[in-house]
């Protein structure tokens, strides 16, 4: 039986009707997103119940939306953030925050939704990393946006665009950059994406429709979508890197992850190559990067995220002409339909007590 997502609100406000024209079912939600449900649903998992307490921040303004579509439950608000252990300790749910503070004295928690992909930050805390607290993020909601930042990327670097707009300030008519290695054309050449996950299809889907051949490693098998030509796993990173005229950097930050991209790595790049880090800036080891753009075994890069992050001023990335740098904006932009949509299904799954979407594996980081 297809379920009915519950996004109608009964205030008829613009939102609400936004949200009504975004009706679907789940079975087309999941399809189109490419979520999973977990194996285990809520109702056995110890503290639950079926009308719970959720907290969340009063700024965000689907909180009487929220209320009035799931009486059930009781929706307590987070004005600042300093009032947030002490109303933590009455909730069973906590939405967009994941702090030690909050936690601390969070006794009846059962479930926390972030409104990130990346749940490193979480996975810190002990209730999270033991899996006590269930945790859920918003994985592959902001995947196309993310996905074209990395082909926006791509195609800035071969086609000149760094080094012309950095000329611009100075009114330099610099034809002399068609001779540079970054000016060609990204149709028949191939893009590793490492890390194929929401992002990392998302870019690859975008990629092909450019023309380029995509390869791709994942940590979990070696099935991928049709737009993909071969799937690697992760031990044949280097292998795979040596094949590339494009590096696109999609991973999570796990114990497995960091500091993957190291000097080994790049060294066993094509020469010429451009890299792509629209995953985590920790998972690369920064010094070897700035090393391999600097002896010119890497022809440029385009780094939505660094490490350090903020990048700080005075770090030589900034002044490279080879190099594009975004403050972690890359989802900026995403369409936040999918975010209300798996935000809704979940409360709705949770009170139902049946398997949420999103559940992070505390092992794997993801």
């Amino acid at each position: 039986m297809i379920r009915t997502l519950v996004l109608v609100t009964l205030a008829v406000t613009s939102s609400g009707l936004a949200m009504a024209r975004d009706a679907g079912s789940a079975d087309e939600f999941l399809a189109t997103t490419g979520v999973r449900e977990a194996t285990v649903p809520v109702r056995e998992l110890p503290g639950w119940r079926a009308n719970p307490t959720i907290l969340l921040r009063a700024s965000r303004g689907d909180v009487g939306e929220l209320a009035r579509e799931f009486p059930e439950a009781e929706f307590i608000t987070v004005d600042d953030p300093a009032e947030l252990a002490a109303k933590a300790t009455a909730a069973d749910v906590i939405i967009g925050y994941c702090t030690a503070e909050s936690m601390a004295g969070a006794t009846r928690l059962v479930w926390v939704q972030i409104y990130s992909s990346g749940a490193e930050r979480c996975l810190s805390i002990e209730a999270m990393r033991s899996g006590k607290v269930l945790l859920t993020n918003m994985q592959k909601m902001s995947s196309p946006a993310i996905g074209e930042h990395a082909v926006a990327m791509t195609l800035s670097l071969a086609r000149g665009l760094v080094q012309y707009g950095k000329a611009m300030p100075d009114g330099a008519w610099r034809r002399d950059f068609i001779r540079g290695p970054g000016m060609y054309s990204v149709s028949g050449k191939t893009m590793l994406v490492v890390g194929l996950g929401g992002i990392g299809s998302a870019t690859a889907k975008r990629a092909n429709a450019l023309g380029m051949r995509v390869t791709a490693t994942r940590n979990s098998s070696r099935e991928g979508p049709p737009w993909v030509d071969y799937v690697g796993l992760a031990d044949e990173l280097e292998e795979l890197a040596g094949d590339a005229d494009v590096v696109v950097n999609a991973l999570p930050l796990t114990p497995a992850t960091r500091g993957m991209f190291d000097q080994e790595v790049f060294g066993q790049m094509k020469k010429g190559a451009y890299f792509i880090n629209v995953g985590r800036g920790k998972t690369v080891v920064t010094d070897d990067l700035v090393e391999a753009l600097e002896s010119g075994h890497i022809a440029g890069a385009g780094l939505d995220v660094t490490d350090p992050e903020p990048l700080p001023a005075d770090h030589p990335l900034w002044q490279m002409p080879n190099v594009i740098i975004t403050p972690h904006v890359s989802s900026s932009g995403a369409d936040r339909r999918y975010h209300r949509m798996l935000l809704r299904e979940n409360i709705r799954r949770y009170l139902a007590g049946d398997a949420l979407l999103n559940v992070v594996d505390p092992e794997r980081g993801y």
